[in-house]
């Protein structure tokens, strides 16, 4: 008899025990059902059904991955992301659940324009997966999005996500260094930038030291980098009664307030995270949010 269901969750369970993964019970479930199309019933269900060699040979394979700590949704190729399974690429961030706090602050401000004015602009800088700005558009089908990248290969795999979820005729990807190419204006611009600061890189788990894009992660020396160029130009593409919302590492928040304040704008809200740490800072241009 060959390799059963059962049989390879118990092989993947006890290679990541022995090398002493956090936890190996639901890892096994996430990487054997992910590449056998099986949902968690299906698993508990068809444990006895005997796999194809091909398959068991993906899984052993997917073993070794994971022990040189490649993360679970990167060998499987693909994240839920706000009700949206996204397809990953080597230079995409895997789009994680503190990410959707994001989409959720924005949202508010995506339907209220549509509803004060029929439509309503979005502009995702460093779109990545496309994952904050797939969402508000699955969300809202009145709006339209710009996705924007440096990365050729994000920007392709934005747009495959895009056509898998039927948003392809009200997204389209740009390639640009933040605002360089960038034309029009827009009601919300949303941004899940870099800020890890450079020197702590090195220290980060190889999950994301190995295996998520530089490009996405380094801040700069302070982590701040990518927040000052946004603040410094993003006036150039808001409209009047734009609102920008920005991701923030759990320790920024006074200092991209500050920095968005000296360019002008005034911080209208903030969010924390299922964990409770700040996460999202929502910005208008002061000029408008006193009037």
């Amino acid at each position: 008899m060959g390799d059963t269901v059962d049989s390879l969750a118990a092989e993947v369970r006890a290679a990541l025990r022995q090398a002493d993964f956090d936890d190996p019970a639901q890892e096994a479930r996430i990487l054997v059902g992910g590449l056998l199309g099986l949902t968690p019933t299906g698993l508990m269900s068809r444990g006895g059904d005997v796999v194809a060699t091909d398959k068991a040979a993906s899984i052993r394979a997917a073993i070794t991955r994971r022990l040189a700590r490649e993360p679970l949704h990167r060998i499987l190729g693909r994240r839920d992301f706000y009700g949206l399974t996204l397809s990953l690429s080597p230079e995409t961030l895997e789009p994680r659940p503190d990410t959707e706090t994001l989409v959720e602050a924005m949202l508010p401000h995506v339907r209220a324009t549509v509803a004060r004015i029929g439509a309503c602009r979005i502009l995702d800088l460093g779109t990545g997966t496309g994952a904050i700005c797939l969402a508000l558009l699955s969300e809202v089908a009145e709006a339209t999005g710009v996705g924007v990248d440096l990365s050729a290969d994000a920007l392709s795999t934005a747009a495959a996500n895009a056509r898998a979820h039927g948003l392809a005729e009200r997204f389209r990807t740009v390639e640009s260094d933040w605002f360089e190419t960038i034309e029009g204006r827009y009601h919300v611009v949303v941004s899940n930038p870099p800020y890890i600061r450079s020197d702590i890189i090195d220290g980060l788990d190889p999950e994301v030291r190995l295996f998520d894009p530089m490009l996405a992660l380094d801040g700069g020396t302070d982590g701040l980098d990518a927040y000052r160029t946004i603040a410094g130009r993003v006036a150039g593409v808001l409209e009047d009664e734009g609102v920008v919302g920005l991701e923030i590492g759990f320790d920024q928040k006074d200092s991209v307030t500050r920095i968005f304040a000296a360019e002008g704008f005034e911080r209208t809200h903030f969010l924390r995270d299922l964990g409770g740490n700040d996460r999202v800072l929502v910005f208008r241009r002061a000029d408008v949010a006193s009037v």
